[in-house]
């Protein structure tokens, strides 16, 4: 080898070594910005059951069907940033248990079972998922559907994992204007108040390319309702369609706190009510179109926080119903002789939006005092959210009026209420605040 040739080798072979070096001292560098990323992926799957089943409004024989007025869905949001990664699952039924949500969570690859939230819309026009017992005793539930919906949660959030792209979000809480919901009990009293969440892609062909829009808002779908042998999302049909028309994406509905009873609007003159597809469609469309008003003009969040935590929550079954309920349903925890049942409860930082779950049916001034104490100017309450435990009451309210006789015979009991704000209260103020929260006025 000439000196030019060992020159011009002892040169290149430098080159090689710095490369490596750089490569070496720059690869955390790189790491580091990937983990910076922000992240979306969200999936939809059918579930509407073939042959359709009977549907269940509460406790009781579900009611025969002999039609559909649109498709159930199971809707997955999947976010992701850095080690951090959640699935927001929407349902269409009247109650998702604990039980049936583990199940799914056992099934899900890449997501720790205490990120996944699994919420129901709580239509009153879908299958039977309590496992309620009849005045027989008898539990009429069609397991098979259940365990098949089970796979359907898993798969479709699994699927959501591998659809994760990088996104940007744009986040917004306002009123939802126009004849929507009311307070069945006392007819102000309800949260007019909409959040919406909505994952925009930042890459490829999906950039600037809205992936999914999640609208949390308190409502009971029941215009339709279980006696009218019809199988319904509901209202939420007609949501999903409309934002997904106007908007793209994947449309995610979760409930808030509509206990005892925040209900459709759907009244009319003289004491009467809609209670056909056409009313499901006005309301859930102006819904629909609410929610795309209130993130319009949203600011696009770039820089993201997301932050997640669980607790377990203990709570007395004092109830003689509740307690026959869960003795005789297949679907019940294992409660003991002591009737004490845990259930998890959630906390999410989301860009500058709290997020805080709600195992049941909360009645709205409970819903009202939480998102007062939440650390955000952008508080969200998705209720019936990793379990399904009846209505949620004060101590204060519990029995206290004839109005109540229902919805505190359907509690789990006096003391539930109290102990749910004592531990979200908790939850709160021990956890990080979200992002840009004190920009947002909140002090």
């Amino acid at each position: 080898m000439n000196k030019q040739k060992r020159f011009t080798f002892k040169k290149l072979l430098q080159v090689h070594i710095a490369l490596i070096l750089a490569l070496h001292i720059l690869s955390p560098v790189f790491a580091q910005k990937d983990e910076s990323i922000f992240k979306a992926g969200a999936v939809k799957r059918v579930i509407t059951p073939d042959p359709l089943l009977p549907v269940s409004g509460g406790v009781g024989t579900p009611k025969p069907v002999k039609e559909k007025n649109g498709d159930l869905y199971v809707r997955v949001m999947v976010l992701e940033k850095g080690e951090t990664r959640i699935a927001i699952v929407g349902i269409d039924n009247l109650g998702w248990p604990a039980a049936l949500g583990d199940k799914s969570r056992k099934l899900v690859k890449g997501i720790p079972p205490e990120n996944i939230l699994i919420g129901a819309t709580h239509t009153h026009s879908a299958p039977d998922a309590y496992g309620f017992p009849n005045e027989k005793g008898e539990v009429l539930a069609d397991f098979d559907y259940l365990n098949w919906c089970v796979g359907q949660i898993a798969d479709a959030i699994n699927e959501a994992v591998e659809n994760l792209e990088p996104a940007e979000l744009k986040i917004a809480v306002g009123e939802a204007k126009g004849k929507i919901a009311y307070n069945y009990y006392a007819p102000q009293l309800y949260d007019s108040r909409c959040g919406v969440i909505q994952a925009i892609g930042t890459s490829g062909l999906n950039k600037g390319k809205v992936l999914s829009t999640l609208v949390n808002y308190a409502i009971h779908p029941e215009v339709i309702g279980s006696k009218r042998e019809i199988l319904s999302p509901d209202l939420c049909g007609p949501l999903y369609n409309r934002i997904e028309e106007k908007a793209g994406g994947i449309a995610v509905f979760m409930n808030g706190a509509q206990g005892g009873m925040v209900t459709a609007d759907n009244r009319l003159p003289e004491g009467k009510e809609a209670n056909d597809w056409n009313e499901c469609k006005r309301i859930g469309e102006l819904l629909a179109d609410q929610a795309l008003s209130i993130i319009k003009d949203a600011e696009v969040q770039k820089e993201l926080d997301l932050f997640c935590a669980a607790k377990t929550v203990e709570f007395p079954i004092e109830s003689e119903l509740m307690r026959m309920i869960i003795d005789k349903s297949p679907l019940s925890a294992s409660v003991g002789n002591n009737y004490l049942i845990k259930t998890q409860v959630n906390l999410l930082n989301i860009g500058t939006a709290q997020v805080l779950t709600i195992p049941g049916e909360a009645l709205p001034n409970i819903g009202y005092y939480l998102k007062r104490k939440m650390h955000t100017q952008q508080p969200f309450l998705f209720g019936l959210t990793n379990d399904a435990l009846g209505y949620i009451l004060t101590k204060e309210d519990f029995n206290s009026f004839k109005r109540y006789e229902y919805v505190s015979r359907t509690s789990l009991g006096e003391s539930t209420g109290e102990i749910l704000v004592e531990k979200s209260l908790e939850f709160i103020n021990e956890s990080p605040s979200a992002s840009g929260f004190l920009m947002a006025g909140k002090k």
